[in-house]
């Protein structure tokens, strides 16, 4: 038997809004995972080293800042220098379109916008973690 999917929802920099990632946490919690909520102002390396000591299958990252070209490109460097291949990284918030394919390239596998479905970020989170348990 598997253990259960761990992710760890965090709000990086500056930006204190948290509604957001607090719906999305209940939200896959009640989805059946294991959320560790890093709380508001947390730095890439304190995400990351979250997600490494808690053993995290995912990171959702909520940016509501405009930061996201900082702060998603350089937490997906941390994950790599560290090894975390089998970790996805997703987020959300207000991300430009053109932003957003551009953090595709650099890691973040998706990005949900304002309005995406609990539902959907539940059953995408469910899907890319069995995906990277699969190989």
């Amino acid at each position: 038997m598997k253990r259960p999917i761990r992710v760890v929802v965090a709000k990086a920099g500056l930006d204190g809004h948290d509604r957001g990632a607090k719906v999305v946490a209940r939200a896959l919690r009640d989805a059946g995972m294991e959320v560790i909520y890093t709380g508001v102002h947390q730095t890439p390396e304190q995400v990351v080293e979250t997600a490494l000591q808690e053993d995290a299958d995912g990171i959702g990252v909520s940016l509501l800042s405009g930061a996201h070209n900082y702060v998603f490109p350089r937490i997906a460097e941390l994950m790599k220098e560290k090894g975390m291949d089998d970790v996805v990284l997703f987020g959300g918030g207000i991300i430009p379109e053109e932003d957003a394919a551009r953090l595709r390239e650099h890691g973040v596998e998706r990005v949900f916008q304002p309005g995406a479905s609990l539902t959907e970020i539940a059953d995408y989170v469910r899907d890319a973690v069995a995906r990277r348990r699969a190989h």
